[in-house]
Protein backbone atom coordinates (compact mmCIF):
# COMPACT_ATOMS: atom_id res chain seq x y z
CA UNK A 1 0.00 0.00 0.00
CA UNK A 2 1.29 3.40 -0.74
CA UNK A 3 0.99 6.71 0.78
CA UNK A 4 2.04 9.93 0.47
CA UNK A 5 3.45 12.29 3.51
CA UNK A 6 1.22 15.45 4.37
CA UNK A 7 3.39 17.44 2.50
CA UNK A 8 3.80 20.59 5.53
CA UNK A 9 5.82 24.04 4.40
CA UNK A 10 8.38 22.68 6.22
CA UNK A 11 11.47 23.07 4.12
CA UNK A 12 14.46 24.55 5.58
CA UNK A 13 16.60 27.91 3.96
CA UNK A 14 20.07 26.41 5.05
CA UNK A 15 20.21 28.61 7.78
CA UNK A 16 19.51 25.93 10.35
CA UNK A 17 22.59 24.20 9.05
CA UNK A 18 24.81 27.20 9.63
CA UNK A 19 25.69 26.70 13.03
CA UNK A 20 26.48 23.04 12.69
CA UNK A 21 29.53 21.34 14.26
CA UNK A 22 32.52 19.83 12.03
CA UNK A 23 33.85 17.02 13.94
CA UNK A 24 37.28 17.37 14.31
CA UNK A 25 40.53 15.43 12.79
CA UNK A 26 37.66 13.23 10.87
CA UNK A 27 38.36 10.31 9.12
CA UNK A 28 40.59 10.06 6.30
CA UNK A 29 38.12 8.00 3.53
CA UNK A 30 34.99 7.76 3.30
CA UNK A 31 32.71 6.99 6.41
CA UNK A 32 30.46 4.00 6.81
CA UNK A 33 28.86 3.96 9.96
CA UNK A 34 28.75 6.40 12.61
CA UNK A 35 26.61 5.52 16.05
CA UNK A 36 26.33 7.27 19.70
CA UNK A 37 26.71 5.83 22.85
CA UNK A 38 23.79 5.01 24.62
CA UNK A 39 25.08 5.94 28.21
CA UNK A 40 27.50 8.66 26.86
CA UNK A 41 27.93 11.52 24.17
CA UNK A 42 30.51 9.73 22.82
CA UNK A 43 30.52 8.61 18.63
CA UNK A 44 31.86 5.62 17.02
CA UNK A 45 32.99 5.86 12.99
CA UNK A 46 33.94 3.62 10.65
CA UNK A 47 35.46 4.47 8.07
CA UNK A 48 36.83 2.87 4.44
CA UNK A 49 40.43 4.03 5.60
CA UNK A 50 40.42 1.24 7.79
CA UNK A 51 40.13 2.51 11.23
CA UNK A 52 37.38 2.94 13.58
CA UNK A 53 37.30 6.37 15.87
CA UNK A 54 35.59 7.64 18.93
CA UNK A 55 35.17 11.26 19.68
CA UNK A 56 33.70 12.84 22.71
CA UNK A 57 31.34 15.60 22.09
CA UNK A 58 30.17 18.34 24.74
CA UNK A 59 26.46 18.53 24.35
CA UNK A 60 26.40 22.20 24.96
CA UNK A 61 28.68 23.38 22.56
CA UNK A 62 28.93 20.62 20.19
CA UNK A 63 33.12 21.02 20.73
CA UNK A 64 34.33 17.39 20.42
CA UNK A 65 38.03 15.69 20.40
CA UNK A 66 39.20 12.29 19.70
CA UNK A 67 39.55 9.69 21.91
CA UNK A 68 40.60 6.71 20.70
CA UNK A 69 41.62 4.73 17.38
CA UNK A 70 41.59 0.93 16.42
CA UNK A 71 42.51 -0.69 13.28
CA UNK A 72 41.02 -3.35 11.00
CA UNK A 73 43.01 -4.26 7.89
CA UNK A 74 40.44 -3.59 5.36
CA UNK A 75 37.70 -0.81 5.24
CA UNK A 76 35.41 -1.10 8.16
CA UNK A 77 31.48 -1.21 7.50
CA UNK A 78 30.45 -0.83 10.92
CA UNK A 79 30.79 -0.31 14.08
CA UNK A 80 28.37 -0.20 17.41
CA UNK A 81 28.77 0.36 21.10
CA UNK A 82 27.61 -1.94 23.52
CA UNK A 83 24.49 -1.30 25.66
CA UNK A 84 26.28 -0.77 28.71
CA UNK A 85 28.98 1.93 26.43
CA UNK A 86 31.75 0.12 27.75
CA UNK A 87 32.48 -1.43 24.07
CA UNK A 88 32.56 -1.08 20.73
CA UNK A 89 32.69 -3.57 18.34
CA UNK A 90 33.52 -3.46 14.65
CA UNK A 91 33.19 -5.83 11.11
CA UNK A 92 35.56 -5.14 8.13
CA UNK A 93 35.88 -6.20 3.97
CA UNK A 94 39.28 -8.01 6.41
CA UNK A 95 36.27 -10.42 7.37
CA UNK A 96 37.03 -10.64 11.10
CA UNK A 97 35.02 -9.25 13.98
CA UNK A 98 36.87 -6.97 16.67
CA UNK A 99 35.98 -5.90 20.05
CA UNK A 100 37.30 -2.68 21.85
CA UNK A 101 37.40 -1.72 25.11
CA UNK A 102 36.91 1.41 25.65
CA UNK A 103 38.76 1.63 29.25
CA UNK A 104 41.56 -0.15 28.49
CA UNK A 105 41.84 0.88 24.96
CA UNK A 106 43.02 -2.91 23.39
CA UNK A 107 40.76 -4.37 20.56
CA UNK A 108 40.83 -8.11 19.92
CA UNK A 109 39.62 -10.21 17.19
CA UNK A 110 36.49 -12.01 18.50
CA UNK A 111 35.05 -13.46 15.27
CA UNK A 112 35.59 -14.06 11.45
CA UNK A 113 33.59 -14.61 8.50
CA UNK A 114 34.09 -16.01 4.61
CA UNK A 115 33.19 -12.76 3.21
CA UNK A 116 33.10 -9.25 4.41
CA UNK A 117 30.99 -8.65 6.94
CA UNK A 118 28.37 -6.09 6.76
CA UNK A 119 26.72 -5.29 9.82
CA UNK A 120 27.45 -5.36 13.23
CA UNK A 121 25.12 -5.06 16.23
CA UNK A 122 25.16 -6.10 20.40
CA UNK A 123 21.85 -8.10 21.17
CA UNK A 124 20.47 -9.93 24.20
CA UNK A 125 19.16 -13.47 23.47
CA UNK A 126 17.18 -15.60 25.10
CA UNK A 127 15.11 -15.67 28.48
CA UNK A 128 18.43 -14.70 30.22
CA UNK A 129 19.38 -11.66 28.00
CA UNK A 130 22.71 -13.04 27.20
CA UNK A 131 24.86 -10.40 25.78
CA UNK A 132 26.34 -11.16 22.16
CA UNK A 133 27.71 -9.65 19.08
CA UNK A 134 25.68 -10.21 16.04
CA UNK A 135 27.66 -10.32 12.89
CA UNK A 136 26.21 -10.09 9.33
CA UNK A 137 27.69 -10.97 6.20
CA UNK A 138 28.06 -11.08 2.67
CA UNK A 139 29.16 -14.89 3.15
CA UNK A 140 25.20 -14.89 3.38
CA UNK A 141 25.56 -15.78 7.68
CA UNK A 142 24.28 -13.91 10.44
CA UNK A 143 27.11 -15.19 13.36
CA UNK A 144 27.07 -14.97 17.35
CA UNK A 145 29.52 -14.06 19.46
CA UNK A 146 29.96 -14.58 23.14
CA UNK A 147 32.85 -12.27 22.94
CA UNK A 148 35.37 -14.80 24.73
CA UNK A 149 35.11 -17.76 22.65
CA UNK A 150 36.69 -17.73 18.58
CA UNK A 151 34.04 -19.99 17.71
CA UNK A 152 30.43 -18.68 17.32
CA UNK A 153 27.66 -19.79 19.52
CA UNK A 154 25.71 -19.72 16.83
CA UNK A 155 25.74 -19.29 13.21
CA UNK A 156 22.09 -18.83 10.95
CA UNK A 157 22.28 -19.42 7.05
CA UNK A 158 20.55 -16.44 5.64
CA UNK A 159 18.75 -16.17 1.74
CA UNK A 160 20.89 -13.91 0.85
CA UNK A 161 24.09 -11.40 1.69
CA UNK A 162 23.09 -8.93 4.05
CA UNK A 163 22.88 -5.27 3.33
CA UNK A 164 21.68 -3.90 6.46
CA UNK A 165 20.74 -4.96 10.09
CA UNK A 166 19.18 -3.47 12.94
CA UNK A 167 18.17 -4.59 16.00
CA UNK A 168 15.87 -3.52 19.37
CA UNK A 169 15.58 -5.10 22.15
CA UNK A 170 14.00 -8.39 21.29
CA UNK A 171 13.92 -7.85 17.69
CA UNK A 172 16.88 -8.18 14.80
CA UNK A 173 15.67 -7.18 11.11
CA UNK A 174 18.32 -8.28 8.10
CA UNK A 175 17.69 -6.83 4.81
CA UNK A 176 19.56 -8.97 2.57
CA UNK A 177 20.51 -9.09 -1.37
CA UNK A 178 17.76 -9.54 -3.98
CA UNK A 179 15.07 -7.85 -1.28
CA UNK A 180 14.94 -10.36 1.05
CA UNK A 181 14.29 -9.76 4.63
CA UNK A 182 14.56 -11.66 7.87
CA UNK A 183 12.71 -11.20 10.81
CA UNK A 184 14.23 -12.66 14.49
CA UNK A 185 12.87 -12.94 17.61
CA UNK A 186 16.02 -12.83 19.59
CA UNK A 187 13.77 -15.20 22.36
CA UNK A 188 14.53 -17.87 19.65
CA UNK A 189 17.58 -16.33 17.63
CA UNK A 190 19.14 -19.27 15.47
CA UNK A 191 15.54 -19.45 14.00
CA UNK A 192 14.42 -16.61 11.07
CA UNK A 193 11.14 -15.40 12.51
CA UNK A 194 9.93 -14.87 9.52
CA UNK A 195 11.15 -14.25 6.05
CA UNK A 196 9.76 -11.22 3.59
CA UNK A 197 10.08 -9.89 0.59
CA UNK A 198 10.81 -6.31 0.71
CA UNK A 199 7.67 -3.94 -0.73
CA UNK A 200 9.58 -1.64 -2.27
CA UNK A 201 10.25 -2.74 -6.07
CA UNK A 202 14.12 -1.80 -5.87
CA UNK A 203 17.76 -2.89 -3.57
CA UNK A 204 17.28 -2.73 -0.47
CA UNK A 205 19.91 -0.03 1.09
CA UNK A 206 18.59 0.17 5.10
CA UNK A 207 16.79 -0.79 7.20
CA UNK A 208 15.86 0.78 10.89
CA UNK A 209 13.87 -0.88 13.82
CA UNK A 210 11.51 1.10 15.70
CA UNK A 211 11.98 2.50 19.34
CA UNK A 212 8.65 0.11 20.34
CA UNK A 213 9.73 -3.05 18.71
CA UNK A 214 6.70 -3.93 16.56
CA UNK A 215 8.20 -2.93 13.24
CA UNK A 216 11.44 -1.19 11.14
CA UNK A 217 12.02 1.50 8.40
CA UNK A 218 13.18 -0.24 4.78
CA UNK A 219 15.24 2.48 2.66
CA UNK A 220 15.62 1.59 -1.25
CA UNK A 221 18.50 2.60 -3.98
CA UNK A 222 15.53 4.58 -5.95
CA UNK A 223 14.38 7.04 -2.98
CA UNK A 224 11.77 4.98 -1.40
CA UNK A 225 10.99 3.94 2.31
CA UNK A 226 8.77 1.68 3.82
CA UNK A 227 7.07 1.58 7.00
CA UNK A 228 6.52 -1.97 7.98
CA UNK A 229 5.11 -4.28 11.20
CA UNK A 230 5.76 -7.63 12.44
CA UNK A 231 2.32 -8.28 12.89
CA UNK A 232 0.90 -8.81 10.30
CA UNK A 233 -2.90 -7.67 11.33
CA UNK A 234 -0.65 -4.26 12.13
CA UNK A 235 1.40 -4.15 8.63
CA UNK A 236 -2.42 -4.51 6.72
CA UNK A 237 -3.95 -1.30 8.93
CA UNK A 238 -0.53 0.89 9.25
CA UNK A 239 1.88 -0.41 7.00
CA UNK A 240 2.81 2.05 3.59
CA UNK A 241 5.02 3.43 1.45
CA UNK A 242 6.45 6.52 0.49
CA UNK A 243 9.18 8.83 -2.33
CA UNK A 244 11.88 10.53 -0.67
CA UNK A 245 15.40 11.53 -1.95
CA UNK A 246 14.21 12.83 -5.03
CA UNK A 247 15.04 15.83 -7.02
CA UNK A 248 12.62 17.76 -9.67
CA UNK A 249 14.70 18.41 -13.50
CA UNK A 250 13.57 20.53 -15.92
CA UNK A 251 11.58 19.80 -18.46
CA UNK A 252 11.98 16.81 -20.46
CA UNK A 253 11.86 16.53 -23.74
CA UNK A 254 8.00 15.60 -23.74
CA UNK A 255 7.01 18.97 -21.42
CA UNK A 256 6.78 17.18 -18.06
CA UNK A 257 8.80 18.01 -15.32
CA UNK A 258 10.86 14.58 -14.09
CA UNK A 259 12.48 13.86 -10.85
CA UNK A 260 15.93 12.24 -10.54
CA UNK A 261 15.63 9.20 -7.34
CA UNK A 262 18.65 8.54 -5.12
CA UNK A 263 19.62 5.75 -2.65
CA UNK A 264 18.03 6.42 0.88
CA UNK A 265 21.25 5.48 2.62
CA UNK A 266 20.09 5.98 6.17
CA UNK A 267 17.33 5.59 8.77
CA UNK A 268 16.61 6.25 12.35
CA UNK A 269 14.92 6.95 15.01
CA UNK A 270 14.57 9.70 17.60
CA UNK A 271 14.97 8.01 20.82
CA UNK A 272 12.27 9.89 22.64
CA UNK A 273 9.87 10.85 20.29
CA UNK A 274 9.73 7.78 17.89
CA UNK A 275 9.75 10.24 14.82
CA UNK A 276 12.44 9.60 11.91
CA UNK A 277 15.00 10.61 9.52
CA UNK A 278 15.95 9.44 6.63
CA UNK A 279 19.15 10.65 4.52
CA UNK A 280 20.22 10.26 1.02
CA UNK A 281 22.78 9.99 -2.04
CA UNK A 282 21.12 13.62 -2.90
CA UNK A 283 22.67 15.14 -0.11
CA UNK A 284 19.41 15.68 1.72
CA UNK A 285 18.19 14.93 5.31
CA UNK A 286 14.67 15.15 6.59
CA UNK A 287 12.85 14.45 9.22
CA UNK A 288 9.45 12.43 9.56
CA UNK A 289 6.72 11.94 11.98
CA UNK A 290 5.21 8.13 10.31
CA UNK A 291 2.59 7.53 12.67
CA UNK A 292 0.13 10.46 11.16
CA UNK A 293 2.24 10.31 8.19
CA UNK A 294 3.90 14.05 8.13
CA UNK A 295 7.15 15.39 6.94
CA UNK A 296 8.18 17.46 9.65
CA UNK A 297 11.41 18.98 8.55
CA UNK A 298 13.06 19.05 5.14
CA UNK A 299 16.40 20.44 4.52
CA UNK A 300 18.50 21.61 1.87
CA UNK A 301 21.30 19.76 0.42
CA UNK A 302 24.55 19.90 2.36
CA UNK A 303 27.03 19.59 -0.69
CA UNK A 304 27.21 15.80 -0.81
CA UNK A 305 25.80 12.41 -0.67
CA UNK A 306 25.10 11.35 3.25
CA UNK A 307 26.33 8.12 3.80
CA UNK A 308 25.58 7.68 7.65
CA UNK A 309 23.28 9.61 10.76
CA UNK A 310 22.98 9.28 14.25
CA UNK A 311 21.22 10.71 16.72
CA UNK A 312 22.47 11.38 20.39
CA UNK A 313 20.76 9.06 23.66
CA UNK A 314 18.30 12.12 24.11
CA UNK A 315 17.79 13.05 20.31
CA UNK A 316 19.46 16.83 20.85
CA UNK A 317 22.24 16.11 18.79
CA UNK A 318 21.77 14.79 14.78
CA UNK A 319 25.49 13.81 13.48
CA UNK A 320 25.60 13.11 9.80
CA UNK A 321 28.84 12.06 7.56
CA UNK A 322 28.51 13.45 4.31
CA UNK A 323 31.03 11.09 2.21
CA UNK A 324 31.11 9.52 -1.00
CA UNK A 325 28.48 6.42 -0.40
CA UNK A 326 29.92 4.36 -3.41
CA UNK A 327 26.83 3.96 -5.11
CA UNK A 328 28.57 4.61 -8.40
CA UNK A 329 31.69 2.68 -7.97
CA UNK A 330 34.89 3.12 -7.30
CA UNK A 331 35.31 5.74 -10.30
CA UNK A 332 33.36 8.56 -8.50
CA UNK A 333 35.37 8.24 -5.33
CA UNK A 334 37.16 11.59 -6.45
CA UNK A 335 39.76 13.76 -4.52
CA UNK A 336 37.98 16.53 -4.02
CA UNK A 337 34.80 14.36 -2.74
CA UNK A 338 33.87 15.64 0.95
CA UNK A 339 34.22 13.61 4.07
CA UNK A 340 33.12 15.23 6.97
CA UNK A 341 31.20 14.91 9.78
CA UNK A 342 28.57 17.09 11.17
CA UNK A 343 26.79 17.99 14.52
CA UNK A 344 23.51 19.37 14.12
CA UNK A 345 21.70 20.97 17.50
CA UNK A 346 18.18 19.40 17.23
CA UNK A 347 15.32 21.68 17.59
CA UNK A 348 11.63 20.48 18.71
CA UNK A 349 9.81 21.74 15.86
CA UNK A 350 11.89 19.56 13.96
CA UNK A 351 11.32 16.44 15.51
CA UNK A 352 8.76 16.87 17.48
CA UNK A 353 5.50 14.94 16.58
CA UNK A 354 3.00 17.77 15.91
CA UNK A 355 -0.47 17.55 17.55
CA UNK A 356 -2.69 15.33 15.06
CA UNK A 357 -5.35 15.82 13.85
Amino acid sequence: MSGLFNKQPSVATGQELQNDVVLANGPEDSVSDIAFSSQSNHLSVASWDGKVRIYEIDQSSGQNQGRAMFEHTGPVLSARWSNDGTKVASGATDKTVKLFDVQSQQAQQIGVHDAPVRSIRFVECGPTNTPVVVSGSWDKTLKYWDMRSPQPVATVALPERVYSMDSVAKLLVVGCAERQICIFDLNNPQQIFKTKESPLKMQTRVVSCYPQANGYAVGSIEGRCAIQYVNDAEQSKLGFSFKCHRVQKSNNLSGGPTSEAYPVNSIVFHPTFSTFATAGSDGVFTFWDKDVKQRLKGFPSVGGTISSTAFNRDGSIFAYAISYDWSKGFEYNKPDTPNVIKLHATKDDEVKPKNKR
